[in-house]
């Protein structure tokens, strides 16, 4: 690439962010959210948009997803208060394990029916679509300035950043279920011979890392010199550790996802005042890791493609909110005695984000039969979640009486 061609890509990408940046500040007014704005920059470049930039790397998008979730959960760890994680810690986890899987179970009967596939890629498109996402979650929170009762807070926030793990292992595991084996003449592993160790696998070893990463990590920063921000170094060396604890736990085999997140409840447990420190730098880092990530999701998304399955998209995204969602919380958090009111807006509060996109990525990395449509759904299930749930969360709340400041 010549130095004029850098130059355009560099004006081109710098001028989408801006764009991006600016109409993210109108939309908050509407309480819709910012990483909307980024994802439909990024389908106005893309092939269908005016710019009509050509781009379908699902290995870049994927790497770059990947990155910026671990560094989002990262961040969301170290935010989260240790006396929010332990009053949500077992409705958190009931959901995070028991809900993704009713949710993908239910999402995948109405797959087998609306886009008539197999069970197998039926499930596929569950999985992807099972976990909230925690970017869109901490977001939509900041940005509706709610004041929830702190048990159900604290559900829904750390729910957010365990549940996609248990997504994660679900769609990988079911890719390598459905990939034919070398030698066996095409036959497909048994289902529960590659789930559940993988599933054992990837959760253990990525708590276990987590936690022992956690820890060493706490002990190391209180040692550091460190007195302030330090003009931001604070917020790098977190965000370099994060990544670190990240790619670490997937070389082992285990999961990164879950990893960073219990690591970075730890070390806000453990080293609260060099994590606090850390905060506003590392704001910063998120925000570019999302605006990437959405602007890369909208680039990676065909309009035209899309527009052929909106029918079939729509009923799943309904069949999503409003049956699949709420009776894996009705499953989840009725025994634990959470009142109806709390668990119609944790049904509600499911917001889904960039997670399903980029889950719904590797069936197509891996070239399983149909596996574009499956993400084209994805993509739409995502962008009615961010344009129907995330703007009516608050007035949700409001109208339930659960928001204390109305009380």
């Amino acid at each position: 690439m010549g130095h004029g061609a850098a130059d355009l890509l560099t004006a081109a990408v710098a001028a989408l962010v801006l764009i991006a940046i600016a109409g993210a500040l109108y939309s908050h007014r509407f309480g819709l959210s910012h990483l909307l704005v980024f994802m439909v920059v990024g389908m106005l470049a893309g092939v269908d948009g005016p710019l009509g930039l050509p781009f379908d790397n699902y290995t870049l998008a994927v790497h770059v997803g990947n990155l910026a979730l671990a560094l989002i959960l990262f961040d969301g760890g170290l935010r989260t208060r240790w006396a929010m994680v332990r009053d949500g810690m077992l409705p958190a986890g009931l959901l995070a394990t028991v809900g993704v899987a009713a949710t993908a179970c239910m999402v995948a009967a109405l797959a087998r029916v609306v886009l008539d596939v197999p069970w197998a890629q039926g499930l596929l498109l569950g999985a992807a679509v099972s976990s909230t996402d925690a970017a869109a979650v901490f977001a939509q929170f900041s940005a509706s300035k709610l004041k929830l009762e702190q048990r159900l807070a604290a559900t829904i926030e750390v729910e957010s950043g365990m549940n996609d793990p248990m997504a994660m292992v679900l769609t990988l595991g079911l890719i390598a279920w459905m990939a034919p084996r070398g030698g066996q003449g095409g036959e497909a592993a048994s289902g529960l011979a590659v789930l559940m160790p993988l599933l054992g696998q990837q959760l253990g070893l990525g708590a276990l890392i987590g936690v022992a990463g956690g820890c060493l990590t706490a002990a190391w920063v209180k040692r550091l010199p460190i007195e302030d921000d330090h003009d931001g170094l604070a917020a790098l060396l977190m965000a370099a550790l994060g990544l670190l604890l990240f790619a670490a736990t997937n070389r082992l085999g285990g999961s990164g996802f879950l990893a960073v997140y219990i690591a970075g409840l730890l070390v806000r447990h453990r080293a609260e005042r060099v994590a606090v420190l850390s905060l506003p730098g590392l704001n910063g880092y998120t925000w570019l890791a999302q605006a990437a990530l959405f602007l890369l999701l909208g680039l990676l998304v065909t309009p035209h493609e899309v527009w052929q399955l909106v029918v079939p998209g729509l009923a799943i995204a309904a069949g999503l909110m409003l049956l699949a969602r709420p009776a894996a919380v009705v499953l989840c958090l009725a025994p634990l005695g959470f009142s109806w009111r709390a668990q119609c807006f944790v049904a509600w509060s499911g917001l889904r984000g960039a997670v399903p996109i980029v889950l719904a990525a590797y069936p197509v990395l891996a070239g399983i039969p149909g596996a574009w449509r499956l993400f084209d759904v994805a993509f739409l299930v995502v962008l009615l979640s961010l344009l129907i749930q995330g703007p009516t969360l608050a007035p949700l709340a409001r109208a339930l009486r659960l928001n204390q400041d109305d009380v």
